[in-house]
């Protein structure tokens, strides 16, 4: 009988979130303005912290596979990849244009990606991996809320 009602309060609750959504899809015609910091790039900039964000995703997906196996020196490798040696392959000029916070998150990030191959390698422990890779992540999250890449081409296309 419990099992009933929950189910019951489940499948209302879901109705309505997404009675409300569609309402509120209805109302607002208007895209959200995305009021996030505009880095502005030449197109050849653009594509290669473009392509860094790509190898950091393609390097989690790795880890996470990884992880679910669980093969920690496979872990350890991907998340070396992604550490400190990844720094030095953005040119200075490019790190110039960049705010002072936008550089800090990224070498933060990187460094953390060094601290989990280090960990994965001596502990050994899936859920202390998952939880490093979680709080670096986050570090991505903010990172991408607060900041756009745009090059002036696209801006006068808007």
């Amino acid at each position: 009988m419990k099992i009933r009602h929950v189910l019951l309060a489940s499948v209302l609750n879901t109705s309505m979130v997404t009675a409300n959504a569609q309402d509120a899809h209805t109302q607002h015609h208007q895209p959200a303005q995305d009021s996030r910091v505009i880095l502005e790039l030449s197109p050849d900039e653009r594509a290669m912290i473009l392509e860094e964000m790509r190898l950091f995703l393609d390097g989690v997906q790795i880890m996470t596979g990884a992880l679910a196996k669980p093969d920690m020196a496979a872990v350890a490798q991907a998340a070396r990849g992604m550490g400190q040696k990844m720094v030095h392959e953005i040119p200075p000029a490019l790190r110039a244009k960049l705010p002072q916070e936008f550089r800090q998150k990224g070498f933060s990030v990187h460094r953390d990606f060094d601290q989990i191959a280090l960990d994965a390698d001596s502990l050994q422990d899936v859920s202390h991996s998952l939880n490093q890779l979680s709080a670096t992540l986050q570090k991505c999250v903010s990172c991408h809320a607060t900041y756009q890449i745009q090059t002036p081409y696209l801006n006068d296309h808007h």
